[in-house]
């Protein structure tokens, strides 16, 4: 197990709500590999093709990420921990906290407010 790959409890608690099989190519293998791979890529932002080989092909770690993106698995995994962590009371919901930033352009300090002057009135330049 490498440095933030999913824990032994963290993976039970995941894998009842995985799909089995997308109904076109026969069972999965190994989600808790591609979802290992998954989270490497998000934690390192290393590129889906420079991912390390321990995590398996990537296209197929790339695929599955896609797939489920796209068929609403990480949405459902995300209400399943919140529901989990929400009876176990782990979730204080008075608390709130949006972590936005928006960086402006190293140029918009200090830009004018005000419209420039209008140029002055000169006659044709022959």
């Amino acid at each position: 197990m490498g440095r933030g790959d999913l824990t032994d409890a963290e993976w039970e608690r995941l894998r009842p709500f995985l799909p089995v099989s997308n109904g076109r190519c026969g069972r999965w293998r190994d989600h808790r590999r591609v979802i290992d791979g998954i989270l490497h890529r998000v934690r390192t932002g290393v590129q889906w093709r420079d991912l390390p080989e321990r995590f398996g092909p990537w296209k197929t770690v790339y695929e599955r990420h896609r797939l489920w993106s796209a068929d609403g698995t990480w949405e459902l995994l995300l209400h399943q921990a919140q529901a989990a962590a929400d009876a176990a009371d782990e979730i204080d919901w008075d608390i709130s906290v949006d972590s936005t930033i928006a960086r402006a352009h190293q140029h918009a300090a200090g830009a004018r407010t005000d419209p420039p002057p209008a140029p002055a009135q000169r006659g044709p330049r022959w």
